[in-house]
This record gives C-alpha cells, structure tokens and sequence, in this order.
C-alpha cells in the first residue's frame, strides 16, 4: 500500500508543469511590472530592472528569481553614460492576482523595498525629472 501512494505521488509530481508567474500588466505603489513568458520588465521611481526567467513559483506561491536593478537619475543622459545596472534578487509570494515583491541587490546585501502588486494593476510610478 505505501508503494502504491509512493509511486501515484512521484509520478504527479514528475507529470506536473511548472508553475509560473501569470502574465500580463502587475501594477501597485510606486511600481509596474510586465511579465511575459520567460522574463518580466519592472519600472520603479527612479529606477528599472528586469527578471529573467523561467518565472517558475512553487506549490505555495513563493519564488525566488535573478534579475538586475538600475538606478535612474534626474536630468538629462549624457552622452558615453553607460547604465548603472546591478545583480538583484526578486523574491516573493503570489495567487495569482495579488503579489508581494523583494528586492534585494545581491552585491551589496542592499534591500531596495517591498511591494504589493494586483494583476491587472497599472501602477503608479513617479520618475525622477
């Protein structure tokens, strides 16, 4: 009996795809994310990153991706300025239509915040001027 429940649960498990995060516009205070299929854009204020894929999740919702962060700045891009780009680790939680997102820069240990998000959401964002 126990190798019997063994196996259907291995099986299901090997037979199971992979959740992802849903597609579509996330949106909440102070950010905006489009996620596609193996990789997902976000703008900030001030700043932008981008996750790069599979954006798997686990049973429970939780997920764990890498991706990078760059800080914007006021005022005009100079010509030769080239992007301040960083490694950023994104981890959180989703069901599907609401999400709480981390961001932490891996390099410097550094969080950048927390936020909520709603699929379907627009954001709201306040770029640096």
């Amino acid at each position: 009996m126990l190798i019997a429940i063994f196996s259907a649960v291995e099986s299901s498990a090997r037979g199971r795809k992979p959740r992802r995060l849903a597609p579509g516009e996330w949106g909440g205070q102070h950010i905006r994310m489009n996620v596609g299929e193996s990789s997902a854009t976000i703008e900030y204020d001030c700043a932008h990153g981008q996750m790069n894929g599979p954006l798997v999740i686990d049973r429970r919702g939780r997920f764990d991706l890498k991706g990078t962060h760059s800080r914007e700045h006021g005022g005009p891009i100079r010509q030769g300025e080239s992007e301040s780009s960083q490694p950023a680790r994104y981890t959180g939680w989703t069901d599907g239509k609401r999400m709480t997102l981390t961001v932490t820069l891996t390099g410097a240990r550094e969080n950048i915040g927390t936020f909520n998000l709603t699929l379907g959401g627009s954001g709201r964002i306040f770029k640096c001027r």
